[in-house]
């Protein structure tokens, strides 16, 4: 059996030296990347596939686009740092749920919920959890839905199952949520304003969510009239 190899170091403290511990590991680390790379080419083929099918029995499409993404190095040690878990090959692959991320944009909140279903009933991904920040949104105002998903992907000699974090969120929800991360990594911002700030950012959310709700509205209006 392979050693696996292991970085420790203190909480709060990342240093060039842990940069470049990552770096040393090398081939083990580039593989598993590839493994993420490859499970989230699955899962998202898996949604365009959803979305033809979609196409077919309903006369519309439910996904406006899918973005995929592998957390990057600093993001990795960092989240790493924070839990309190050595850097090491293994604890990437089995402690972090969000190293592969899949994030799909629908057009409607129901095409969201009606996606994951869909994705839930296929017989080779396993929904491991869940959280619903559209039925229960972040403190913040974010909406969106997560899903962590085990995917099966078939490489030369075994199969192996890789876990994807995906996210389910209108274009309304994606066009918010894309502001208020650039808006809160802005520095120096006085706390009486960060305070005010994060009270227009609720309320934004707040006329965000209304407006996906009466355009879902329209929309059934629209079909229901037409029949």
């Amino acid at each position: 059996m392979q050693e696996t190899r292991e970085v420790t170091f203190a909480p709060g403290l990342l240093t060039e030296d842990v940069f470049s511990e990552l770096k040393n590991l090398g081939k083990e680390y580039m593989r598993l990347m590839s493994y993420y790379s490859s499970a989230m080419l699955e899962i998202e083929t898996k949604f365009k596939v959803l979305n033809i099918e979609f196409n077919g029995k309903f006369d519309r499409n439910p996904i406006e686009s899918i973005k995929t993404r592998l957390k990057t190095p600093k993001s990795i040690i960092e989240k790493m740092d924070r839990i309190g878990v050595p850097l090491s090959v293994e604890n990437i692959e089995h402690k972090l749920s969000d190293v592969a991320g899949v994030r799909v944009i629908c057009s409607f909140v129901d095409d969201i919920y009606r996606l994951a279903d869909m994705l839930a009933l296929q017989d080779d991904v396993y929904i491991l959890k869940t959280k619903d920040y559209i039925k229960n949104p972040k403190p913040s105002g974010y909406r969106s839905l997560h899903l962590i998903v085990e995917v099966p992907i078939f490489l030369s000699q075994e199969k192996r199952f890789m876990r994807v974090e995906v996210q389910l969120r209108t274009i309304a929800m994606d066009f918010w949520a894309s502001l208020e991360h650039k808006l809160r990594y802005k520095k120096d911002i006085p706390q009486e304003h960060a305070q005010e700030i994060a009270r227009q950012l609720i309320e934004c959310a707040e006329t965000v969510s209304r407006t996906d709700q009466q355009m879902l509205d329209i929309r059934r209006q629209i079909e229901e009239s037409g029949r």
